[in-house]
């Protein structure tokens, strides 16, 4: 290669590098431009966006002091409107406070004018006491005689002069009305109680199981007494097993219980197996014949009495009556007897027949569960009743039938003499020697603490009392009105079936010697 070629070559070459040079400044320079360009451009968009937001802002400052400015305006009116409210309130406050101070005045004033009146009242009222005292001074002065004493005088003169004829005139209107009304009432009962003749024997449930031999004893007591423990907790009576020959006896509250045990326990012994398996089927088989004899004696007494219509659950109550008694009387006979009883009186008195029967037949209804129920069997049978809708005429003819209630219909009085007759009948009912002895005692108490009486005796066990005055100490009219005084303390003091005649006997005798 030349020298010539080598620095046409080295030309070249620094002719590029300056090429390249320059066109780097330059490219770096129009690279500039275009920056500046594109960040006018940016800014331009950044100040557009500032001015537009600056808008905005203005606007919404504007409409909120708008609303700002209305909210202040509405607030500013409903005060107003309250301000207003109140004021008006404050002079209706004034004008009712005016008004009470006008009345409390007049009250006041009227309170002192009456004040005044009643002081002029009480002036006038204690002269005219003073006034009468003074005349009635001088009255008793003039008289010789107190008030009293002469109010005492005038009665007895009155009493003597008209003794005899007051005496003989009661006597004789008694003797009369009492000779008229037990007449017509024997009549009445007589043939009510011909019309009913039925059987008076009552089954009473005994406690006392008869027993084939003494053997069987142990049988029931069983190996470590299990047998006996096993009947008595199902049953809920206690069977006592005592030196009693040939005999066991069944304690318990419930005679329905004492039933099942008794029935359970005949079952067993005429078996021969007892242990505790064939005792749980005794006693279920025996509940289930006691709960059938129960319903066949509620349902025989409906049908006997004629009352038809009763629900179930109910005759099934009136059926555990055959397993109550009442003083040794059997209750479901004797409400049988009522029922009969009240029909054949309603029939003779024209009372309601229908009413008086099923009253009778209810009326000691209570009584099957007043061992379980709190109250007289009485409220006892009113409610079951009630529960059963049983009409509300036989629930008021049977609620008096012990005087606990007022008696309110003919059909009342009826029930309550039928339960009487019933009750009274001679072997109806048994009583202990000790209940009848008390009450003898306490009826001739009774006669006895009037200082009048001499001697008394009651007699007809317990339904009459003879009464002996002292003659010297009461004449025939205070005979008479002892013996209504006795007969009020013994209705106050006593309780007694029935009723008691109070029989007072005044005699005077005149004993003379001839010598």
């Amino acid at each position: 290669m030349t020298v010539k070629n080598m620095e046409i070559n080295a030309t070249l070459l620094a002719v590029s590098f300056l090429t390249l040079a320059i066109g780097s400044v330059l490219g770096y320079l129009a690279r500039q431009s275009i920056a500046k360009k594109q960040l006018s451009t940016a800014e331009g968009k950044i100040n557009k966006m500032i001015e537009e937001s600056e808008k905005k802002s203005q606007e919404i400052t504007l409409d909120a002091k708008n609303k700002a400015v209305e909210i202040l305006e509405e607030a500013k009116n409903k005060e107003k409107e309250r301000e207003d409210h109140i004021f008006k309130a404050g002079q209706r406050l004034e004008k009712k406070e005016e008004s009470l101070d006008k009345k409390m005045d007049e009250l006041e004033r009227g309170k002192n004018i009456l004040e005044q009146k009643a002081q002029e009242v009480k002036t006038i009222r204690q002269e005219t006491e003073e006034a009468r005292k003074k005349e009635l001074g001088r009255l008793e002065k003039i008289a010789g005689f107190s008030k009293e004493q002469a109010k005492k005088v005038l009665l007895q003169l009155t009493e003597e002069e008209n003794r005899d004829l007051i005496a003989n005139r009661i006597a004789k209107l008694e003797k009369e009305g009492s000779e008229e009304l037990e007449k017509k009432a024997r009549n009445i009962m007589t043939q009510v109680i011909q019309k009913y003749a039925g059987s008076h024997a009552a089954e009473i449930t005994t406690s006392t199981l008869t027993l084939p031999s003494d053997e069987v004893k142990g049988r029931i007591i069983g190996r470590e007494g299990r047998n006996i423990k096993v009947l008595e907790k199902l049953t809920g009576v206690e069977i006592i097993v005592d030196d009693t020959p040939e005999a066991v006896v069944i304690s318990g509250f419930d005679p329905v219980r004492r039933e099942i045990a008794k029935i359970a326990l005949e079952k067993l012994i005429g078996d021969g197996r007892i242990h505790p398996t064939r005792i749980e089927e005794s006693v279920e088989f025996a509940k289930n014949e006691v709960d059938n004899k129960i319903k066949e004696a509620g349902e025989a007494a409906a049908y006997d009495v004629g009352v038809a219509g009763i629900e179930p659950k109910l005759v099934h109550i009136l059926g555990r009556l055959r397993y109550r008694t009442s003083y040794g009387q059997n209750v479901l006979i004797h409400s049988l007897e009522v029922a009969h009883l009240s029909g054949a009186l309603a029939a003779e008195l024209g009372a309601d027949v229908k009413v008086a029967k099923e009253a009778g037949l209810f009326h000691d209804i209570g009584k099957a569960v007043d061992h379980e129920i709190q109250g007289s069997h009485v409220d006892i049978g009113v409610k079951i009743l009630d529960k059963f809708n049983i009409d509300e005429k036989v629930i008021n003819a049977l609620k008096p039938h012990h005087e606990e209630y007022p008696f309110d219909t003919q059909e009342s009085f009826i029930i309550a003499a039928a339960d009487a007759i019933s009750a009274s009948r001679p072997g109806a009912r048994k009583d202990t020697l000790e209940n009848y002895l008390k009450r003898l005692e306490e009826l001739e108490a009774v006669a006895n603490s009037f200082e009048e009486v001499e001697k008394s005796y009651a007699i007809q066990a317990g339904r009459e009392i003879r009464v002996f005055v002292k003659p010297e100490k009461l004449d025939d009219l205070g005979a008479m009105k002892l013996s209504r005084q006795i007969a009020d303390k013994i209705e106050q003091e006593l309780k007694y079936p029935g009723e008691i005649k109070v029989n007072v006997l005044r005699e005077t005798r005149a004993i003379e010697f001839a010598r």
